[in-house]
C-alpha cells in the first residue's frame, strides 16, 4: 500500500515540477530546454532527486541544475502548496545527458541507409 502512495506522489511532484520549471525567471534555466528525466523519492519522503536533461547537451543541463539549486527553496515552497504536503522533500538536483545520448543515437539510426528492396528481398 505503501509503494503505491510513493508512486503517485512521485507522479505528482513530476508533473507540478515541469509547471514550475516554466514559471522560474532564472536565465540558467528559462534558455535551456530542459526535461525530467526521473524523479525518485525515499521511503521516508525526506529526499527527493530529479534527474533533468538537456538538449543542448551536458554542459547546459549542469548550468540549469545550478539554477535549479539556488532556487529550490522556492520550488519546495511552491511544491508544499500546489500537493498539501505535510513534509516537502529535500530537492537534489542531478543533470544527465540522456536527452542528448538518445537524440544521438536516433541520428545515428536514420543516417542508416537501408532501402527498401533490400528489406523486401528479406522477407521473401
Amino acid at each position: 500500500m505503501a509503494s503505491h502512495r510513493i508512486e503517485r506522489t512521485t507522479e505528482d511532484i513530476k508533473r507540478e515540477l515541469t509547471a514550475i520549471f516554466r514559471e522560474l525567471k532564472d536565465p540558467r534555466v528559462t534558455q535551456a530546454f530542459l526535461s525530467i528525466v526521473r524523479v525518485e523519492v525515499t521511503n521516508d519522503l525526506s529526499y527527493c532527486t530529479v534527474k533533468v536533461s538537456a538538449i543542448e547537451g551536458l554542459d547546459r543541463a549542469k548550468e540549469a541544475a545550478k539554477g535549479l539549486k539556488s532556487a529550490s527553496g522556492y520550488i519546495r515552497r511552491e511544491l508544499g502548496h500546489r500537493l498539501r504536503l505535510r513534509h516537502v522533500p529535500e530537492l537534489i538536483f542531478e543533470p544527465t545527458d540522456s536527452i542528448e545520448y538518445s537524440a544521438n543515437i536516433s541520428r545515428i539510426l536514420n543516417s542508416l541507409d537501408i532501402s527498401e528492396s533490400e528489406d523486401n528481398e528479406d522477407e521473401s
